[in-house]
């Protein structure tokens, strides 16, 4: 459970950051005052150790504020997390958790997924014009990525002509990028059940205050204030979460849209190579 509270105060440290740095800044500003006030009247050789002495204190006691600070932080955390219905919380937080290793897996699998196509189609075009299509698919089979995995479908089917070539690369085009779009339908539902746990106990939250105003009888802040509150907690929990997990979703459909276009301009590129390679073969 701690992990999880830790997950929160990383978010909630981008809000809380300037009010710690403003402290500090204002200890230092008192720590600068006091020295000036202990070194004007003193001579030179005793000025610098007072002025030590009398700074000392002040950055002790800004560390301690910053410390003390963040512990504040966390413990706020685990109280609204708990007041916010800990079963309701929890369950919103695997969300976030779940969709955040997708998130993390498919970004990794995506920057390896990268080539550089320019040096891939140069080597294959050196290999055809050096050893044939035999030592361009060595160049493929050695090379890691969709492109060279496409690159190299197209070159096996070298014998049946040009025409079947671009019909491979293109068929095995569309295999590759439902490679490259993999598990993201698990995280836009992750994105859809965040905010959803959180209205759910938002309704929760209303029905158990107005079970309590039914059991008193009358109708008071008090009362109500306990099930407003489990319901707020819960939403707000749910909208971070989503909002986190839409941004990483967003980046990630930016790095599939890179490398499609990137697969479909190297795979004309291949194909005019090809054309090339088939006219000079025709010369011989």
């Amino acid at each position: 459970m701690k992990k999880l509270f830790a997950t929160l105060t990383v978010f909630a440290m981008l809000s809380f950051g300037s009010v710690v740095a403003m402290a500090q800044d204002t200890a230092e500003e008192n720590a600068a005052e006091a020295t000036e006030q202990v070194a004007a009247p003193a001579a030179n050789e005793v000025a610098a150790p007072a002025a030590d002495e009398a700074a000392a204190p002040a950055v002790e006691a800004a560390t301690a504020e910053e410390e003390g600070g963040v512990k504040a932080l966390h413990k706020t955390l685990k109280t609204k997390f708990i007041e916010g219905g800990a079963g309701f919380m929890a369950a919103t937080l695997l969300c976030l958790v779940f969709g955040l290793a997708l998130c993390i897996e498919r970004i990794i699998y995506l920057s390896l997924a990268k080539t550089n196509t320019k040096a891939l189609l140069a080597n294959i075009e050196k290999a055809l014009n050096e050893g044939g299509v035999e030592k361009a698919l060595d160049v493929c089979r050695n090379t890691r990525g969709p492109v060279a995995s496409i690159f190299y479908q197209g070159l096996s089917r070298y014998d049946e002509g040009v025409e079947v070539v671009e019909k491979t690369v293109s068929s095995y085009g569309g295999v590759q990028l439902g490679l490259l779009e993999k598990n993201l339908s698990w995280i836009t539902l992750f994105i859809s059940i965040a905010p959803s746990l959180g209205f759910l106990g938002t309704i929760i939250g209303m029905i158990q205050a107005f079970d309590k105003i039914q059991q008193v009888g009358d109708i008071s802040a008090t009362v109500v204030a306990g099930g407003i509150k489990v319901a707020l907690l819960t939403t707000l929990l749910g909208l971070i979460i989503a909002i986190v997990l839409q941004i990483f979703y967003n980046y990630i459909l930016s790095l599939i849209e890179g490398l499609v276009n990137e697969m479909e301009d190297s795979s004309i590129s291949l194909m005019d190579i090809i054309v090339d390679y088939n006219a000079k073969q025709a010369k011989k």
